[in-house]
């Protein structure tokens, strides 16, 4: 499965913004899929991730109920939407594909190449 990550940008603080990740092949609704988020000199973190349906989503404290997954298995894509934007949720942003529904970097097998948001004052 290839991955592209879409949607990126800067925005003031209490915008928002929607990333897009595009995945390739055939299978994608075989994967839960996650988003994560790295900033510069800091490891990557878990933000939110959704079970292969869609019926199912768990998010990082930091970002509940300002950020929503969710998913189109028929357009192959899974969605972040993000609101009231912080100036802490200045990241990279990556979706990745894992065979479960876990929250670990290493549970997730494949990446894509991240996006950048910057979230101003």
């Amino acid at each position: 499965v290839q991955l592209q990550a879409s949607g990126g940008g800067l925005v003031q603080a209490g915008g928002s913004l929607r990333l897009s990740c595009a995945a390739s092949g055939r299978t994608f609704s075989s994967y839960g899929m996650g988003w994560f988020r790295q900033a510069p000199g800091k490891e990557r973190e878990f933000v939110a991730r959704i079970s292969r349906g869609g019926s199912s989503t768990d998010y990082a404290d930091s970002v509940k109920g300002r950020f929503t997954i969710s998913r189109d298995n028929a357009k192959n894509t899974v969605y972040l939407q993000m609101n009231s934007l912080k100036i802490d949720d200045t990241s990279v942003y990556y979706c990745a594909a894992a065979r479960g529904f876990g929250v670990r970097t290493e549970e997730y097998i494949f990446w894509g190449q991240g996006t950048q948001v910057t979230v101003s004052s």
